[in-house]
C-alpha cells in the first residue's frame, strides 16, 4: 500500500497500485481544477480527497453506502448538500475556502478494475477514460446528478466543458486526445 499523497487541491490515497502507472494524483488535481474553472472558481480554496482502489473496496463501499453488491467506476460523497434553489436552476455553489483553510467538496473513490474494463470495453483510452469520471466524480460533489433527463443534460454538458479544458474531446463521442 502506497502512502497518502498531499496536494494543495486533492489529497490522494492509492490503495492499488496500478493507479501510479497513469499518475492518478496528478489527473486527479487536473480533473478537479477544470470543474473548478468552469465556475471560475479559485482551486486554491477547495479540497477534494480521493482513494484510487479496486473493484473488491469500491464493491464493499458501493454496498455500504448504497446497498449495491456490485463494483462501480467512481462513487462521491459531497462534504454538504448544495442543493438547487428550483428545480429547474444549478445547485448553489460551494462556499468560498482560502489557501489557508480550503472548502472541502468531498470524497470520491475510483476503482482501477471497472475503469480498466469499461475502456477496453467501448475502446476509449484509459486515461480519458479516468479523466472523465473524476470529472463526473467532482460534480456530484457540486450537488449535479443525473437521475432527472433535464439533469443529466446539464452534467453532460459541464463534462464535455471540464474536459475539453483538459484537453480531452466529448466523451460520449470520442474520448481521445486532441
Amino acid at each position: 500500500m502506497k502512502p497518502t499523497l498531499m496536494n494543495d487541491l486533492v489529497d490522494v490515497l492509492i490503495e492499488d497500485v496500478r493507479w501510479n502507472s497513469i499518475g492518478l494524483t496528478k489527473l486527479a488535481e487536473s480533473s478537479v481544477k477544470s470543474v473548478l474553472s468552469i465556475f471560475d472558481l479559485d482551486s486554491d480554496s477547495y479540497a477534494v480527497s480521493l482513494l484510487g482502489c479496486d473493484d473488491a473496496r469500491i464493491a464493499g463501499l458501493n454496498n455500504e453506502f448504497r446497498a449495491k453488491t456490485a463494483p462501480t467506476n467512481v462513487l462521491s460523497w459531497p462534504a454538504s448538500d448544495l442543493g438547487r434553489p428550483k428545480p429547474d436552476q444549478p445547485p448553489y455553489l460551494p462556499p468560498n475556502g482560502s489557501s489557508e483553510k480550503p472548502y472541502e467538496l468531498g470524497d470520491i473513490a475510483i476503482s482501477f478494475d471497472t475503469c480498466w474494463r469499461e475502456s477496453k470495453e467501448t475502446g476509449q483510452d484509459f486515461t480519458g477514460h479516468v479523466a472523465h469520471l473524476l470529472v463526473h466524480g467532482t460534480l456530484h460533489l457540486f450537488g449535479y446528478d443525473h437521475i432527472v433527463i433535464q439533469e443529466a443534460a446539464e452534467m453532460e454538458n459541464l463534462e464535455r466543458q471540464a474536459l475539453a479544458i483538459m484537453g480531452y474531446r466529448d466523451p460520449y463521442g470520442d474520448i481521445d486526445r486532441l
